[in-house]
């Protein structure tokens, strides 16, 4: 009997992340047409409309679908952030955007934490030469690393909520970097999203490479380069005290 326990531990650890695959596999095929731009606008005047007789249950609902959508991998993460600032505006639809995703965030995150995480952080521990070395140098800026993989635009969520965990990074330490690291590019779409009724009433669709427009893009930019700044101090004072 005791010869099958490892086997169940193995299972069980592996159990919620390989639930988020399969569930995130199927949603790719199945609600892809449910969860999209044109959905929300078939469906606009019916949000409106329960909005505006349920606002609390439909700040519950909209949350609660957010974080299912993020949580499980599933299409329409975008959706739902242009959901959040046609419901509620950019404030407080930003923040319910926010909270949202990075409760979805940290579901994934521990699902990966308790399945490969520990092991992984072990073993990079464990080892020797340039893995040490790299697990070493993420070791002592984990701040910087986990706000620039979420500021820069082309890094995607999904790998951004796995990273971390394989790395053995604090369940806080994720939770607050998440928070504050996806602030500026929520902000960006809620506010495209406060302005989808202009959008509807003229038939188009929104320009959603807005994040990539100059304006918008460069301050980004420069909050990614300002995550690095702790890591590039870091470097430059180290070679320094090699040439001493």
């Amino acid at each position: 009997m005791s010869q099958n326990d490892p086997p169940k531990s193995t299972a069980m650890r592996f159990l919620p992340l390989g639930v988020i695959l399969i569930v995130a596999a199927i949603g790719a095929f199945t609600l892809r047409d449910y969860l999209s731009f044109d959905a929300l606008r078939e469906n606009r005047e019916a949000l409106i409309a329960f909005r505006d007789q349920n606002y609390l249950l439909t700040v519950l609902g909209f949350v609660v679908a957010y974080v299912v959508i993020v949580a499980f991998s599933l299409p329409g993460a975008t959706i739902a952030t242009l959901t959040g600032g046609f419901l509620f505006g950019v404030f407080p639809g930003v923040l319910y955007n926010v909270c949202a995703a990075t409760l979805g965030a940290a579901v994934i995150f521990l699902a990966a934490q308790w399945g490969l995480g520990e092991r992984l952080k072990q073993r990079m521990d464990a080892s020797e030469g340039l893995v040490r070395k790299i697990s070493a140098g993420i070791d002592d800026n984990q701040w910087s690393m986990l706000f620039f993989i979420r500021l820069v635009p082309v890094v995607p969520f999904f790998v951004a909520n796995l990273v971390p965990a394989f790395l053995g990074v604090p369940l806080l330490r994720f939770v607050i970097s998440t928070f504050l690291g996806i602030m500026p590019g929520a902000l960006v779409f809620t506010s495209v999203g406060a302005g989808l009724g202009a959008v509807f009433a003229r038939g188009e669709t929104p320009d959603l490479g807005i994040i990539f427009e100059p304006h918008i893009l460069l301050p980004i930019l420069g909050l990614c380069a300002l995550s690095l700044l702790p890591v590039a101090i870091k470097t430059f004072s180290g070679k320094k005290d090699l040439l001493k």
